[in-house]
């Protein structure tokens, strides 16, 4: 099982090192992630409200973490196919 792990860690290419292109791009991904929850989510403000809920749109803290875990998965994939296609 080792062995298999190894093989697969050593399978992995070099990713990309951080850089303000990089965090742009995962800036941008949560912004739409939040806006896309802002857009789809029933009931955003239901739950632990926010400190300042007016600059989030008045999302809850669920609703909040839910769109920026989203934004999170749309970055490193979007990270990843740039650095990929040599964008970055």
């Amino acid at each position: 099982m080792s062995s298999t792990l190894l093989l697969a860690a050593a399978s992995v290419p070099t990713t990309i090192a951080w850089s303000p292109k990089v965090a742009f791009v995962m800036i941008v991904a949560n912004i739409v992630a939040i806006a896309i929850g802002k857009l789809t989510i029933a009931q955003p403000s239901t739950g632990t409200a926010l400190p300042s809920p007016a600059m989030f749109g008045g999302m809850g803290l669920g609703a909040l973490l839910g769109t920026t875990s989203l934004g999170h998965i749309l970055g490193v994939g979007l990270i990843l196919g740039l650095a990929n296609a040599g964008v970055l």
